[in-house]
């Protein structure tokens, strides 16, 4: 059982301040980009994370992602996380609450995922990028079958229709282990599925 909203920021503020972070180190050829695990509060006050779904066309088309993009020239991870964060969902004025481990992808994109706390906003859809956004509430995170391997592969199964893959699928895995429950972590090595590697 997770705590309330205000004490669930403070708790996940000081595992990820605690948490010894680590960072890709700068190589020739490698692409930057920055994704936003965003936790924001419902009716009810439950917190829960947003899930996009990427638009048909594009990059990934149809896959199941983090509000996220590639880092502007001269941006830093943070900033081009919460810039995605506004441009594809609408959700601003977030709080950051940490850093996860860099993950590194088979086409060659370092990825730095940001966690980060909103209020009661109503994420909105980008039509041009986004097809949908989905809350998963995240007590989902920390069901008996999640994770779950098929394959070799890892599965994030969030939802009726929703199953993630690597590297979302790994980042959030790394994210319910450190910020929900306080346990080290690591996911450089778990495998993405070639529908992935674009």
């Amino acid at each position: 059982m997770l705590p309330p909203i205000d004490e669930l920021r403070e708790l996940v503020t000081t595992r990820l301040t605690a948490f010894d972070r680590r960072e890709a180190p700068p190589a020739e050829g490698v692409r930057r980009a920055a994704v936003t695990v965003c936790v924001l509060r419902d009716t009810a006050g439950l917190p829960y994370t947003i899930l996009i779904r990427r638009a048909p066309r594009g990059r990934n088309p149809g896959q199941w992602a983090l509000p996220g993009g590639r880092l502007d020239d001269g941006e830093q991870p943070v900033e081009a996380a919460l810039r995605e964060l506004a441009e594809e969902t609408a959700v601003t004025g977030v709080v950051v609450a940490g850093l996860l481990d860099d993950f590194v992808t088979d086409s060659g994109f370092v990825i730095t995922p940001v966690v980060a706390f909103g209020d009661g906003q109503q994420p909105v859809a980008d039509g041009h990028e986004v097809a949908s956004v989905h809350a998963v509430p995240l007590e989902r995170f920390l069901a008996p079958e999640v994770p779950r391997w098929h394959g070799g592969l890892l599965q994030m199964p969030l939802g009726p229709s929703i199953v993630v893959h690597a590297p979302t699928g790994a980042i959030l895995w790394q994210f319910a282990e450190v910020a929900l429950r306080g346990r080290e972590l690591r996911v450089f090595d778990v495998a993405q599925p070639h529908w992935t590697r674009t």
